[in-house]
C-alpha cells in the first residue's frame, strides 16, 4: 500500500517537475510583442531563401506549383510600410475583443455580472462549477469567436469568486472554447464550411459525391460528454493543485464582493435580466420569419454569410450593455451617464497591452500568409503521410498529428483544411475511407492544439486575462497550464474516433464509414 502511494507520488512529482520545466523555458522567451517581430522578421528571412527553390506540392488555390514569395525584395517592403495601418485595423480578433469588451465592461462595473455570480453560485454546487463552466465554454463557440471575449475571461471571475484559483478558471474556459472546438452538440457555421471544402475535395474522385453539412454531427456531440469529463478532470486534479502555490493578486477595486445581494440589488438584478430577456426575445422575433433580414439569401440563419451570425459581436456588446444600464442607474453604481463612459474607459484601459501585441500578432500573420510558407508546410505534411501509405487506422492518427502540428503555424481551420483536404480526402478515398471520417479526424486534431500554440491570434488575450490575477503570467506560464489538456485530448479524443469507428456508431447526417466508388 505504501509503496504505491511512493509510485504515485514519484508520478505526480514528474509531472510537476516537467509542467515546471515547460513553465520556465516558455517564460525565458521574449514578451509576446517581441516574439510574434522577431518571428515575422525570421519568415522575411525564410521567405527570401525559400523563394529560390522549385517546388512538386500543387497549391489548391491555384491549380499549379507552389510557390513561396520574397518578402525582402524592394516591392515587398514598400508595400509592408504601406499596408501597415490596414493590417493592423482589419485584424479581426482585435475588433471583435474591444467591441465586445465595451458592453461586457459597463456590465462588469456596474455590478450587474457582479450580482450574476452571486446568484448563480447559491444554485450551482461547487463539485459541478468546473464541468458546467466547461460546457457552457464549449456551446459558446457557436456564436463564433464569443466565448474568447466573454467566457473565458468569466471564468477566472467565477473560480475566483467561488474561492478557488482563478487562472484554474481561465484555463478550464480556455479549455472548453478552443480545446473543445470540434465537441458541441449546437450545429455551427463552421460545420457547412468545412464540408464545403471536404466535398470539393471528394469530387477529384467522385465529381457526383454529396455531403451533408451536419456528416460529423452525431459525433461532435457525442464528443462534448468526452470533452467535458477529461477537462473536469484535468483542471480539478492537475492544474489547480499545480497552482496553490501560485499567489494571486488582485488590484483595489476589482475585489469581487461575494455578500448576498441586499433588497435594492435585487430588484436591480431582477429588473436587468428581464431587460436582457426582453431584448433576447425581440431578437428571437426578429430573426424568426424564413424571409429575416437576419438570415442568409437561402433562409439559413447559422451560416457564415447570415447577416445575424456577422452581428454575433455587436449584439454581445448590446445584450450586456442594456442590462449594465439599467442595473448600473437601479442600484445607484452609476449617477450619470458619464459613469457609464467611464465603466467603458476602464474596461478599454485593460486592454492596451493586449492591442500591443495585437499589433505585432497582425503583422506576423499577414507575413506569414503572403510568404505562403504555411501553405507549403501543409502541403508537405500532407504529401509526406501520403507517401508512408500506412494502414487506413494509423493514416487516420497521422492526420491528428499532421493537423495538430500545422496547426502551430496556421490558426484557422478553414485554412488549413483548405491545403490539407485536396491531398487526403482522395487519397483516403481510395483506401476505402469516407470523406466523412477524414474530416472528422480532422476536426479532433484542430482542436487539441489549440490551446497550446502562442501564435493562435487569441493566445495572447488569454495571456492578459491571466495577468489580472498573477501579474507574472507569460507565454511558459499559461503554455505549461495548457499542456495537460492537449495531451490528454489528443490521447483519448483520438481513442474515442477510433472506437466510435469500430463499433459503427454513425458520424451524423447521410454520413459513413467507408466509401465505396459508384
Amino acid at each position: 500500500m505504501n509503496t504505491t502511494n511512493e509510485t504515485t507520488s514519484e508520478q505526480k512529482g514528474f509531472v510537476t517537475k516537467l509542467l515546471d520545466s515547460v513553465e520556465r523555458i516558455g517564460n525565458k522567451l521574449p514578451d509576446p510583442a517581441i516574439l510574434f517581430f522577431v518571428l515575422m522578421l525570421l519568415i522575411w528571412v525564410l521567405s527570401a531563401i525559400f523563394s529560390t527553390l522549385e517546388f512538386s506540392e500543387i497549391d489548391p488555390s491555384t491549380g499549379s506549383a507552389i510557390q513561396i514569395h520574397n518578402l525582402l525584395t524592394s516591392a515587398a517592403l514598400a508595400k509592408f510600410l504601406s499596408s501597415m495601418v490596414t493590417v493592423f485595423t482589419s485584424f479581426a480578433p482585435l475588433g471583435i475583443v474591444l467591441v465586445a469588451m465595451l458592453g461586457v465592461g459597463v456590465a462588469e462595473h456596474s455590478g450587474f455580472i457582479n450580482a450574476g455570480l452571486k446568484s448563480m453560485l447559491r444554485i450551482t454546487p461547487k463539485a459541478l462549477l468546473t464541468p458546467m463552466l466547461i460546457l457552457v465554454a464549449i456551446v459558446s463557440h457557436t456564436a463564433t469567436d464569443a466565448g474568447y471575449v466573454l467566457v473565458i475571461p468569466l471564468g477566472g471571475i467565477i473560480f475566483y469568486a467561488a474561492g478557488r484559483h482563478p487562472i484554474a478558471g481561465i484555463a478550464a474556459a480556455f479549455a472548453g472554447v478552443s480545446g473543445g472546438f470540434s465537441a458541441n452538440f449546437v450545429p455551427s457555421g463552421i460545420d457547412p464550411l468545412l464540408q464545403g471544402f471536404t466535398q470539393s475535395a471528394a469530387r477529384i474522385i467522385d465529381p457526383a459525391i454529396q455531403l451533408n453539412p451536419l456528416n460529423n454531427w452525431y459525433f461532435t456531440s457525442a464528443s462534448t460528454i468526452l470533452i467535458v469529463l477529461i477537462g473536469w478532470y484535468i483542471t480539478d486534479k492537475i492544474v489547480e493543485p499545480r497552482l496553490k502555490k501560485v499567489p494571486v493578486v488582485v488590484e483595489e477595486g476589482e475585489e469581487v464582493n461575494m455578500g448576498s445581494l441586499d433588497k435594492q440589488e435585487k430588484k436591480a438584478f431582477y429588473a436587468a435580466c428581464l431587460a436582457m430577456i426582453l431584448g433576447l426575445i425581440g431578437l428571437f422575433l426578429w430573426a424568426y420569419p424564413a424571409d429575416s433580414a437576419l438570415r442568409d439569401p437561402k433562409g439559413e440563419i447559422t451560416s457564415f454569410s447570415a447577416p445575424l451570425m456577422q452581428s454575433i459581436v455587436p449584439l454581445i456588446f448590446i445584450i450586456f450593455l442594456i442590462p449594465g444600464v439599467v442595473y448600473g442607474m437601479m442600484s445607484k453604481t452609476f449617477k450619470t451617464s458619464k459613469d457609464i463612459i467611464e465603466s467603458m474607459t476602464k474596461s478599454m484601459s485593460g486592454m492596451s497591452y493586449y492591442i500591443v501585441m495585437a499589433f505585432f500578432c497582425a503583422l506576423f500573420i499577414d507575413a506569414f500568409a503572403k510568404s505562403n510558407l504555411g501553405a507549403l508546410l501543409a502541403l508537405k505534411g500532407a504529401s509526406g503521410l501520403q507517401s508512408l501509405n500506412l494502414p487506413a487506422q494509423i493514416t487516420i492518427v497521422g492526420i491528428i498529428i499532421l493537423t495538430g502540428f500545422v496547426n502551430i503555424f496556421i490558426g484557422s481551420a478553414s485554412a488549413k483544411w483548405a491545403l490539407i483536404a485536396p491531398v487526403m480526402v482522395p487519397m483516403l478515398m481510395q483506401l476505402g475511407i469516407s470523406p466523412d471520417l477524414t474530416q472528422a479526424s480532422y476536426r479532433v486534431g484542430d482542436s487539441v492544439s489549440n490551446i497550446i500554440t502562442p501564435l493562435m491570434p487569441y493566445f495572447p488575450l488569454v495571456v492578459v486575462y491571466c495577468q489580472k490575477y498573477v501579474k507574472g503570467t507569460g507565454i511558459g506560464t499559461l503554455v505549461s497550464t495548457m499542456v495537460p489538456y492537449s495531451i490528454a485530448f489528443f490521447v483519448f479524443w483520438t481513442i474515442f474516433l477510433l472506437v466510435y469507428w469500430a463499433l459503427g456508431i454513425p458520424l451524423g447526417l447521410q454520413a459513413s464509414y467507408e466509401y465505396i466508388a459508384s
